[in-house]
């Protein structure tokens, strides 16, 4: 229940970076955000993900992806879990999209997300 209202509060927190379109801020955040010194559980990256999910439920707006992979990773990192926000974007048509990795491994995310859009940056 904690971290479903670390989520909750943390996506009102980011929608308030990006005010302005402030992607920058939301990077500088992810990438200085820390790996707390824990050993993770197993179900401990399930647990998070289900926390954003039901979290994105209550949010009274509808969140960006980048808002939603921010949040993920930030509270991965405070669980101990080595998570990064990957951006990609594809060609044609043009579009830009933001999810967290674990291992290498898109989290919450479609398979085929590292195949339908180029990385370009990982924090």
């Amino acid at each position: 229940m904690l971290l479903f209202w670390k989520a909750l509060i943390g996506l009102f927190v980011f929608d308030a970076a990006l005010l302005g379109r402030r992607f920058v801020r939301l990077h500088c955040i992810v990438k200085a955000w820390p790996v707390a010194p824990k050993n993770p559980q197993h179900e401990t990256v399930e647990r998070v993900c289900e926390a954003v999910n039901y979290a994105l439920i209550w949010y009274p707006k509808t969140v960006l992806c980048l808002q939603r992979a921010t949040i993920t990773a930030c509270l991965l990192r405070g669980q101990g879990v080595h998570a990064q926000m990957a951006l990609g974007a594809q060609k044609s048509p043009f579009k830009a999209h933001a999810w967290v990795e674990v291992d290498g491994r898109p989290i919450n995310e479609r398979n085929d997300v590292r195949a339908k859009y180029g990385v370009w940056e990982r924090c």
